[in-house]
């Protein structure tokens, strides 16, 4: 028998669909798919991988135990995440609405929430403000796009993107607690 999302999930889908479809049409300017597609290749873990090898030169006095925090961080994001996704099962817009959302990349699983692209955004940035806040104001912009491209290319729910987002800040908040 294959998994089935909740039904809370199943009513989020019917009332964000349309959001989905509107947003999707905004793809029909190349530019714009183009800068969503990067942002979104950036958000799988190019952007944060250099983030964290850069801790030891933002910090030489710290750096070390910055980028062992944020190492940690993320793995155990990543844990807590991928048993989250397999167990809510939320199919992706574009596979629930078949003709109505089309994705523009190809997704690396089946299921939508939370999104992943997003937490480690969010989380990174969170991060990052509290240790180097001058980064902030660059690192901003890039996090609402990797967001923002998960709606747009068809991936995800705006719901999955507001999951992943308060999912980012929490670890976040509790590495910084835990580690300062």
């Amino acid at each position: 028998m294959a998994p089935r999302a909740p039904a809370l999930l199943d009513r989020l889908d019917l009332l964000e669909w349309r959001l989905c479809q509107r947003i999707g049409r905004l793809n029909l300017y190349r530019p714009w798919l183009g800068l969503l597609r990067l942002a979104s290749r950036l958000g799988d873990w190019p952007a944060w991988v250099a983030l964290i090898l850069l801790q030891p030169l933002l910090d030489a006095a710290h750096g070390g135990q910055r980028l062992l925090q944020y190492t940690l961080t993320a793995l155990a994001a990543i844990a807590v995440y991928r048993l989250v996704k397999t167990r809510l099962c939320r199919e992706r817009p574009y596979i629930t609405f078949v003709g109505n959302v089309r994705s523009h990349e190809p997704a690396r699983d089946r299921y939508s929430f939370p999104s992943g692209h997003t937490m480690h955004a969010v989380m990174f940035l969170a991060l990052t403000a509290s240790h180097h806040p001058w980064l902030a104001p660059w690192l901003i912009p890039l996090v609402l796009l990797i967001a923002l491209s998960r709606v747009g290319l068809g991936l995800h729910y705006l719901s999955d993107v507001v999951a992943g987002a308060l999912l980012g800040l929490l670890f976040a908040g509790v590495s910084l607690a835990l580690v300062g």
